[in-house]
């Protein structure tokens, strides 16, 4: 604001453009700053702004570039508020007085709302996504439009329930847009009634198709059904097209509705409705072809980046009009999917639902863990994780029913007897009379026998070594996903198979320490007097878990040794960083475990002193590779009921395989031919590298 009256605008280049859409008023007045600005540019170096003596990092994070469209939210746009587009005919009501353009744009409509929640579950904000739409931010306008008015309550209705169910689950980070409404209509009164509103508007839409077979059939007309629209050529389309998408936001509400009800008891409900969803996406396609005939004229530009299945522009939308509410920063730029990917995006959420509701809600943590890691790896959105945590952890207990402390007490093998005992709640000396006295009834241990060993300390050394064995598991769990989201170079490599080489031998020792001790267990149980020499010899076998877990072990120290023997003796292999040292990098991935003593004596001391020696010569005496392709081979059959971990062992078989020949190949010519390149890939198995030699 100036002193002067100057009551135009700047464009970019400098020039007057039309007048301020926000009038001056007795006080104030517009002036171009176009001047102020060039000199101040003619004045900057590249890397350079204008600040003030107390301007730090933080607020250059909120900073904002003037007339850069993606920060700043003050830059020219169509429309200064939501008053001034419905003025202008932004959001008209009926969308056209011709009947059949006002159905199909109502359709455009219902398309790109579509293509807007799946940018929104994507990680975009509500109010530059869904709510970029006009009749939404002013709903009581379409109350004349039954049609959009049913579409557009469902939407809004279905939204709220989303943010309630993220919300809930915590699953989003903080700085995330999702659950963020910024003061949106998102409650409405008589939302609650969406689903009747659009059941009556389905029923409508019905009738008259069902009319309109009538017709062919040269049936009479209920007197009292109007058309759609006023093509009859056209009329059995429309509502194939519009009954297709009303139902499929019929279905996914119930989907959201059923999934949040308690202790699981509407999954069976919901995948009902996530077949019903599937069945109308794919009329939702099929309509398509339909649609883009309805007219002579052509849309312009590549049909499979438009948003809607016509090919057609929508109406009543600005995603500019709350760029002023999308978030405390500068609003991100926007790109809304295309109509096609956004039908992807919701078939491949209702599969990963699908997948939640067919869970059995085994109360075992063991099968809970790896049903959880088994669902991780199809890498599903924010919406359907969300779901999961909902559904396994509900008012403290698992599935809303299960006590964490009975789930533990069966995971780590305890008496039976400890967890009718609510030792939880308990004084400490209280905690560990009552479970002393639960383990010696149940081991036959009751009488006061001159074995002077502390039931007690047993009890929590058994505790211990079972959470000691799940933190390894986690830890191990930790290291692999940096493969997963691809943390790691390749200069990397060795230092990372070399820590999980350090945590797996801990995670095999825990594990087989745990199973002997449950196996003891269930023997006093059992009240053996004497063990037969079958059952001894049983007893000094490797466990087939622990030995799946060895195979693990010698694919990591291969790779370790292999790395660290090619960094030794061809230095192009593993040049220095120019931006952190190894060291640096060392503290980088493993901070959070070097703190928590994850495992104990581990450091990047230790690391170098196993590793500098590494040479071609100590490759070739020892394959660690032939090692585990022999125990993958040995281990199969005792997994031939267990899919997954059967299918696991053919990809780490198939590994070592390719790097044993691979390790005999540079054992051989690494140090005498320098044309050799190695490189790493992960074509067989998503964390253990295949290694590739190759001539240039």
């Amino acid at each position: 604001m100036a002193d002067k009256p100057v009551y135009e605008e700047a464009s970019i280049d400098g020039q007057p453009s039309k007048l301020a859409s926000i009038p001056a008023s007795d006080t104030t007045v517009w002036a171009d700053a176009s001047p102020l600005l060039q000199a101040a540019c003619a004045g900057l170096r590249d890397g350079e702004l204008i600040h003030g003596d107390n301007f730090n990092l933080f607020a250059a994070m909120s900073a904002l570039e003037i007339m850069d469209p993606k920060m700043d939210s003050g830059i020219v746009c169509t429309y200064y508020s939501i008053d001034e587009a419905i003025e202008n005919g932004a959001a008209p009501i009926p969308i056209s007085l011709d009947s059949t353009i006002d159905v199909c744009r109502t359709i455009d409509i219902m398309d790109h709302l579509l293509a807007c929640e799946a940018a929104w579950h994507k990680g975009h904000s509500l109010a530059q996504t869904v709510f970029s739409c006009i009749y939404l931010l002013r709903l009581d306008r379409t109350a004349p439009h039954a049609l959009l008015h049913s579409y557009c309550r469902i939407i809004r209705a279905t939204c709220k329930a989303v943010v309630s169910v993220v919300s809930d689950a915590r699953t989003h980070e903080e700085e995330d847009l999702f659950t963020m409404t910024y003061g949106l209509p998102l409650n409405g009164d008589g939302d609650d009634k969406c689903l009747s509103i659009l059941n009556a508007v389905e029923e409508t839409i019905s009738r008259q198709l069902r009319a309109c077979k009538a017709t062919s059939s040269k049936r009479r007309l209920p007197e009292d059904l109007e058309p759609l629209q006023s093509n009859p050529n056209l009329e059995e389309g429309f509502c194939k097209a519009l009954l297709c998408r009303l139902r499929f936001r019929k279905h996914f509400f119930h989907v959201l509705s059923c999934m949040k009800r308690p202790q699981g008891r509407g999954l069976e409900s919901a995948r009902k409705h996530i077949a019903s969803c599937l069945t109308e996406l794919e009329s939702i396609l099929k309509s398509a072809d339909f649609l883009r005939s309805c007219f002579d004229e052509s849309c312009e530009g590549d049909i499979d980046d438009k948003t809607t299945a016509s090919g057609f522009e929508p109406i009543g939308f600005d995603a500019m009009l709350n760029s002023r509410l999308s978030a405390p920063t500068p609003p991100r730029a926007i790109k809304i999917l295309s109509w096609k990917k956004a039908v992807e995006y919701f078939v491949k959420l209702l599969h990963d639902l699908d997948v939640i509701c067919s869970y059995s809600l085994d109360p075992h943590l063991e099968s809970l863990l790896r049903f959880v890691v088994q669902f991780q790896k199809s890498q599903p959105d924010l919406v359907a994780r969300s779901h999961l945590q909902l559904l396994l952890v509900q008012d403290g207990k698992l599935y809303g029913r299960d006590p964490f402390f009975a789930v533990i007490n069966k995971a780590a093998a305890l008496p039976e007897a400890t967890k009718n005992q609510d030792i939880q709640k308990n004084e400490s000396f209280l905690q560990l009379g009552m479970l002393e006295l639960a383990f010696r009834n149940e081991c036959g241990e009751v009488s006061s026998s001159s074995n002077d060993e502390n039931t007690c300390m047993k009890i929590f050394q058994h505790i211990l070594l079972w959470v000691e064995e799940q933190t390894f598991w986690i830890a191990f769990r930790f290291l692999i996903l940096g493969f997963e989201l691809e943390l790691y170079s390749t200069g990397e490599y060795c230092m990372v198979y070399w820590y999980l080489y350090a945590v797996l031998i801990k995670l095999a020792e825990k594990t087989h320490l745990m199973m002997a001790v449950s196996h003891d267990t269930a023997k006093r149980k059992g009240k053996k007097k004497k063990d037969s020499p079958k059952d001894l010899a049983r007893e000094s076998r490797i466990p087939p878990a622990v030995l799946f877990l060895q195979c693990y072990i010698c694919l990591a120290e291969g790779l370790t040794m292999m790395l660290a023997a090619l960094r030794n003796e061809i230095p192009v292999f593993h040049g220095p960083s120019p931006f952190n040292t190894e060291h640096e990098k060392f503290v980088q991935h493993f901070e959070l475990l070097q703190r928590a003593c994850i495992p104990d004596h581990v450091s990047y001391l230790s690391y170098k002193e196993s590793t500098t020696h590494a040479r071609f010569s100590t490759l070739a005496m020892y394959n660690y590779f032939k090692d585990a392709q022999r125990i993958a081979k040995e281990v199969k059959s005792s997994f031939s009921n267990d899919p997954e971990r059967l299918a696991e062992l053919r990809k780490l078989e198939q590994v070592a395989e390719h790097n044993s020949v691979a390790q005999n190949v540079i054992c051989r010519l690494g140090a005498l031919d320098p044309s050799l390149k190695v490189s790493f890939e992960f074509s067989h198995h998503p964390f253990f590298a295949t290694v590739v030699v190759k001539r240039s």
